[in-house]
């Protein structure tokens, strides 16, 4: 009986090595990693772009409120002199 199992074992392991993945298989796999990898990589991009419009915009608020505020403290420095 052991025999019996023994060859039927061998047997299921062969036939699932025999029965790898179809060169047509794997070629809709590379295309489904390369769709994959461009997909990711055009998140990552607009990811990027909006971080540095952020950053950007950021930048220029920051710019914008020390360059209304300078003329501001001014005034105030030259009144106190007097």
């Amino acid at each position: 009986m052991k025999k019996v199992f023994s060859i039927i074992a061998v047997a299921l392991v062969a036939t699932m090595v025999a029965c790898g993945p179809s060169a047509e298989e794997k070629a809709k796999a590379e295309e489904a990693a390369k769709a994959t990898a461009d997909s990711i990589a055009k998140a990552l991009e607009a990811s990027l772009n909006t971080a540095v419009e952020a950053a950007a915009a950021t930048t220029d608020s920051a710019a914008a409120a020390t360059t209304e505020a300078a003329p501001a403290a001014e005034p105030a420095k030259e009144e106190a002199h007097h």
